[in-house]
């Protein structure tokens, strides 16, 4: 952690010196201006609109609508600058000056003296020009200010950084003048290649920012890959700009569109992703629910769109409808751009300001010394500035108001690093001044501090609150505490405190509570201002700070009322700090100790459900056959192995009258006591009807599909099989209403599969069957299964119905109920995972 903020330390320095070192060299070129002058008006193409009389232009024989081609060695056609035209020249020096003349076939070559330039600082002209060239002048500064002195605030936050490099990008957009003469050769590079990437960059980070700031926009949410698409075309259109200083398309691209189709394209991608950003911060505060942060919202809002809804509109009605903007216009737009820093400076940073009453009460020997360290590196900062101004002007020319101010800003880089440097051993120092110079409130940000970590331990609501009564007792000195912890009722209930009996509990529906957890902070309690009315009801208090107790998702989990301290001091901005601290770990203990009952009482539950659902178990077990029919030309057997507690399986034997029985095998849908219940229905149903099962089967299952089908949501069914046994004549007439087909072993080794006669009962109003007879044999062996036998898994692989059959084969001389053991046991041995669905298995073997 500490290398990972070094190296954000390191990566902010370099950072801001460049971003210093380029505005500081446009304030320098900026406020430059010739020392010499020739005496006429012109055009930005440079054709000459007016000649000053008396002036060397006049003397010289240049005439209005005269086009200036050449001064002296440097060509005008190439970059039409006057200043850098006369920067090498002083007063008195002769010049060539070259003219393309109306009429004249040939450029006609003119020679001037220059004069001094009457009004060579700042530009002359009366008091609104002079204003005007100071709010141009000044506008990168709140840019950078504010954007460096977040970054440094908050070093390890990312939108602290996407924040910083906006702004910087921002002060690109200014565009450096196009006079570089006034300095050294050496930093054009710098100069064209941080204006290229970081203007072509403005509009990318600007949408960037507004799509995560204050919180992810919808339309990021919607389209995420927008703000990528933007910043690789950012990228393609600054980096080929990095040796001149302008956007544009690498060169094929250029050639294959025209320059000025790339321009055009080029000015859409910027107002069109400014617009998006504009756009994405309007739905953030559109969608706002939560009153403090829409207020925040509000002010980014209307910062931004007053500071640049206007200069997008200017900039597109100038580049489309060849609006020319008026120079009040123009200078009025740079001024509403400062409320863009402002008003994201007013909502980001916070300022934390001592209260004069405490402050009065400290002595003078505690502010002096707690502030004289950032006094001193102030100084510090001051002095190297100067030290860098008068050593490094060398690196421009010569001229002594250019050199200085651009060696002052490379000073105020490495001072800017060592006030942040000082200001983090300060940090270091700060507990020792407090705990020598202020002893008190050392201590109680150190109680406070140790209940925070006490608060965790907390086993039980009692202990907590007395844990949070006495701490805070010990460290504010309150006249009055009561603590109040939410009951399992939700109300808030006085733990902790001497309250009165009317207020021993707090409904959390009192407005004034929800204002708190919607703060999520200790609140001075104001009963004097607009919240009196809310304020009565809890006014018996005498509450001086109110410190919600919050939990996970800003559920309030408690409330803690001080009343006014007995030193009459209010609380101060660290005590509702370190309350705000204290109250969010009494949250989270809350939180847990609620837990923990929640779960003690889950479990309490459970173990109530296992006793419950063991009952049901035996109940269950009890309405399955205790014991096969005796028959004298048949034996029969019937288990059932739930997957569950319960299950949703079914066999049973019915007695139909004398030598006649009814084999039934079903299996209902959905699993656990819901599938229970309804195998218990459909026992119900089958024995009520069981008396006109041996002469009419098809029968007796109409009526038991019509009763479960009314009975029964409409998406539950059962499949099933059932035969009626004549022990007389060893025939058997069945019924399978979608059930697996049991399986019949002739005693010779031929195998017979009794398939489905009807669809599944309980499903559908209208149904009918088919009541399908067979012979038995002696020796014959009848095997009635459910599906859980046959898809029983190893892996992917089922047990299926050849195994089935082989391992009946196999155990077909065993006693009937051996052989269900049999099958049983291979099945479970085969099943390497838990078991999904109930094994049922009906045996039936004709005697000999």
């Amino acid at each position: 952690m500490r290398w990972s903020r070094l190296a954000l330390a390191s990566l902010a320095i370099v950072f801001a010196a460049c971003t210093l070192l380029y505005n500081a060299l446009w304030l320098v070129a900026v406020r430059w201006t010739p020392r010499v002058e020739l005496g006429f008006d012109n055009t930005p193409s440079l054709e000459v609109t007016g000649i000053h009389p008396g002036s060397p232009a006049e003397k010289a024989g240049l005439r209005s609508g005269d086009r200036i081609l050449s001064i002296g060695k440097t060509s005008m056609v190439k970059e039409p600058s006057l200043s850098n035209a006369y920067a090498p020249y002083k007063p008195g020096d002769s010049v060539q000056i070259t003219v393309a003349r109306p009429g004249s076939a040939n450029p006609v070559a003119l020679t001037g003296v220059f004069r001094r330039r009457v009004t060579s600082f700042e530009g002359g002209g009366g008091l609104p020009e002079i204003l005007a060239r100071q709010v141009r002048r000044a506008s990168p500064i709140p840019f950078v200010v504010v954007g460096l002195i977040i970054l440094f605030l908050r070093l390890e936050d990312p939108m602290a950084w996407l924040l910083a490099l906006l702004f910087a990008s921002y002060t690109s957009t200014t565009g450096f003048p196009d006079y570089y003469a006034v300095l050294a050769p050496a930093v054009w590079p710098f100069i064209t290649a941080y204006e290229a990437l970081f203007y072509g960059l403005f509009a990318p980070l600007f949408y960037w920012f507004f799509a995560w700031f204050p919180r992810r926009s919808p339309l990021d949410i919607r389209a995420p890959w927008l703000k990528w698409l933007a910043l690789a075309i950012g990228l393609g259109i600054g980096l080929p700009g990095l040796r001149t200083g302008h956007l544009q398309f690498p060169r094929p691209l250029t050639k294959l569109l025209g320059a000025a189709v790339s321009q055009d394209i080029i000015l859409v991608y910027a107002l069109g992703f400014l617009t998006l950003g504009l756009v994405s911060l309007a739905l953030n505060y559109l969608r706002a629910t939560d009153p403090e942060a829409r207020r925040k919202i509000r002010v980014i809002f209307w910062g931004n769109l007053v500071g640049l809804g206007p200069r997008l509109l200017e900039v597109a009605a100038r580049s489309f409808f060849g609006f020319q903007t008026p120079d009040w216009l123009d200078v009025a737009l740079v001024a509403v751009a400062f409320l863009i820093p402002l008003s994201i400076a007013y909502a980001v940073v916070k300022h934390r300001v001592l209260e004069i009453p405490v402050l009065l009460k400290r002595s003078a020997r505690y502010v002096l010394v707690q502030r004289g360290f950032t006094i001193l590196l102030s100084l510090s900062s001051i002095g190297l500035m100067l030290l860098f101004a008068l050593l490094f002007p060398r690196y421009l020319h010569a001229a002594a108001e250019v050199a200085q101010p651009s060696s002052i800003a490379l000073g105020a880089i490495f001072g800017t690093a060592l006030l942040w440097g000082g200001s983090q051993v300060h940090r270091q120092v700060r507990a020792r001044i407090d705990r020598a110079f202020f002893r008190s409130a050392y201590d109680a940000r150190m109680i406070l501090e140790d209940l925070a970590e006490e608060a965790r331990a907390a086993t039980d609501r009692g202990q907590l609150a007395h844990l949070l009564e006495r701490h805070i007792n010990e460290a504010l000195h309150p006249s009055s505490l009561t603590v109040y912890l939410r009951g399992n009722d939700g109300q808030l209930v006085a733990v902790a405190g001497a309250p009165p009996p009317q207020l021993k509990t707090i409904s959390v529906e009192l407005p004034i509570l929800a204002r708190l957890a919607r703060r999520g902070r200790p609140w001075e309690f104001l009963v004097a201002g607009e919240d009196g009315a809310e304020a009565s009801a809890l006014a018996p208090l005498r509450p001086e700070c109110l410190v919600p107790v919050l939990g996970h998702g800003g559920r309030l989990e408690g409330l803690l009322v001080l009343g006014p301290r007995l030193s009459e001091e209010p609380y101060s901005g660290d005590d509702k700090r370190l309350l705000a601290s204290v109250a969010a770990q009494a949250g989270t203990a809350h939180e847990n100790i609620r837990l923990a009952e929640e779960i003690a009482e889950r479990m309490e539950a459970e173990r109530r459900i296992a006793r419950e659902m063991e009952i049901a178990k035996d109940v269950q077990s009890r309405l399955l056959p205790q014991a096969p029919p005796v028959l004298k030309n048949l034996e029969s057997a019937g288990q059932c192995i739930q997957a569950r507690s319960v299950g949703g399986d079914y066999y049973d034997f019915l007695d139909l009258g004398p030598g006649r029985v009814g084999f039934v095998l079903a299996d209902v849908s959905g699993k656990g006591v819901h599938a229970a219940l309804l195998m218990a229905n459909l026992q119900a149903h089958l024995r009520s009807q069981s008396g006109i099962a041996p002469d009419d089967p098809a029968r007796l299952l109409e009526q038991v599909n019509r009763m479960m089908w009314k009975s029964t949501a409409p998406q539950h069914y059962a499949t099933l099989f059932f035969a009626s046994y004549d022990d007389a004549t060893r025939r058997l007439a069945y019924v399978n209403c979608g059930h697996n087909p049991p399986v019949l072993l002739r005693q010779d080794g031929a195998l017979e599969r009794l398939p489905s006669t009807a669809t599944v009962i309980g499903l559908f109003e209208r149904w009918q069957c088919t009541v399908t007879h067979v012979q038995l044999a002696p020796g014959d062996l009848l095997a009635i299964f459910s599906d859980g036998v046959t898809e029983a898994l190893r892996g992917d692989e089922e047990f299926g119905e050849a195994r089935l059959i082989q391992e009946l084969k196999a155990a077909s001389r065993l006693p009937v109920n051996e052989i269900i053991t049999a099958i049983f046991t291979r099945v479970q041995q085969f099943n390497t995972g838990p078991q999904y669905d109930d094994l049922t298995l009906l045996i039936a073997r004709a005697r000999p």
